[in-house]
């Protein structure tokens, strides 16, 4: 129990950080193209209470992490109602709008990163601080990836949507109803680690590229 309620306290303010922002920027990007749908109900909001769902992002991943050992955990957040059929150029403007979601978790956990390069810097060994650098990191390079799969509905789905022809997206777009069953089948069978690592071992060398030019400091 100890064990839990020091992950809790290390992971809560990057994951409530991390969920706020994914879900704010779709509120904001569909705003930029042209739907108020988000904005009209109060959710392009930074305020992580207008994002948090308390069964999906609180109950379900603390039940997983106790049943599993912590070996798989999985959360989500209160989806941001957007009509696609109101953006400007709705085929095109749809894959900018689910863009912008792990856009901002990169963003993120580029922060995280580089609070990490800070303390390690100025000689910071508080534990806490390190752990909750490391954590913030990890969870958002892993939204990053789980969301950019591609399948609807899922961000990469949405993305996906929007680059193929007319025909191939509407069979596409046909699986929204059944894709996050298919992730947590996928996940269940550990066979969705052949995407995340992957992606997240390339998203993270791409962002320490970023800050390697800090080395030099």
């Amino acid at each position: 129990m100890n064990e839990l309620i020091q992950t809790l306290a290390v992971y809560a303010i990057p994951v409530v950080f991390a969920i706020t922002m994914h879900e704010a920027a779709h509120a904001y990007a569909a705003r930029y193209f042209g739907d108020n749908t988000a904005y009209a109900r109060g959710r392009m909001s930074l305020n992580p209470m207008v994002h948090i769902d308390p069964v999906g992002t609180l109950l379900i991943p603390v039940v997983l992490y106790l049943m599993t050992g912590g070996s798989f955990v999985f959360g989500y957040a209160k989806p941001v109602p957007i009509d696609f059929g109101r953006l400007r150029n709705p085929k095109r403007d749809m894959a900018w709008v689910a863009l912008a979601g792990p856009a901002a978790n990169y963003f993120m956990a580029l922060l995280w990163m580089l609070m990490a390069v800070v303390l390690d810097s100025l000689q910071v060994t508080e534990p806490f601080l390190l752990r909750m650098a490391q954590a913030g990191a990890i969870s958002n390079l892993v939204m990053f990836a789980l969301n950019l799969f591609p399948i609807p509905p899922l961000d990469g789905g949405r993305i996906l949507v929007s680059w193929l022809p007319m025909k191939q997206a509407i069979a596409v777009s046909k699986i929204e109803p059944y894709g996050f069953f298919v992730v947590l089948a996928l996940m269940g069978l550990k066979l969705f680690n052949y995407w995340l690592i992957p992606v997240i071992l390339l998203t993270q060398a791409s962002l320490q590229l970023l800050l390697s030019p800090l080395q030099w400091l």
